[in-house]
């Protein structure tokens, strides 16, 4: 990722979106970007929506159990509040978020704040996913990160649903969900 140089002195902010299916390693590369920026001795504030108990009520944990601590939020204002004087401010499962999201991580990064996002950007039907196509509107970088398709062995872009169900939200690992290429995504099995 290029960081343009601060010629002025002034701190300047920024939204980056780190977005793919499930399996991916989108959290994973959250927790990674989060960890250099506690190196750099900067200040870090990560939220997970509360909704988010999967593998721990207040921890960050990606599919291969790396784990963060982080603050679990039911909306994206509190984000505002608790995320005052901070340098990054990092939010996982960020299509769990309610619409204001895109406004906080936009406000946050006028005042300074480097964000990190990260979500998936399509859901179980392959159409975007919550707050997460306005969130690319804004970034300033974008990373797409892909799995490998179980049926095939290409990239994967969807995560495909394995058990019956219609609300969008079904929160689940690989009982539920499955990576799968646009080819097999769409294959009737």
């Amino acid at each position: 990722m290029f960081i343009e140089p601060n010629l002025s002195g002034v701190r300047r902010g920024w939204i980056e979106v780190i977005c793919g299916s499930m399996f991916s390693g989108k959290t994973e590369e959250l927790i990674r970007r989060l960890k250099r920026a506690r190196i750099a001795n900067l200040k870090v504030e990560i939220f997970k929506p509360s909704i988010d108990v999967r593998y721990d009520p207040l921890n960050i944990v990606s599919h291969d159990e790396k784990a963060i601590p982080s603050t679990p939020i039911d909306n994206s204002q509190t984000i505002l509040l608790l995320a005052s004087d901070v340098d990054v401010v990092g939010i996982d499962e960020a299509q769990f978020f309610d619409d204001q999201l895109p406004e906080v991580c936009d406000q946050l990064a006028r005042r300074g704040t480097r964000v990190i996002v990260a979500g998936l950007d399509m859901d179980f039907l392959g159409k975007p996913f919550g707050q997460i196509p306005y969130l690319l509107a804004k970034a300033d970088y974008i990373t797409k990160l892909h799995a490998i398709c179980v049926k095939c062995g290409n990239i994967a872009s969807y995560s495909y649903r394995k058990v019956p169900g219609a609300n969008q939200v079904l929160l689940g690992e690989q009982e539920s969900y499955e990576p799968r290429c646009r080819v097999c995504f769409h294959e009737k099995d």
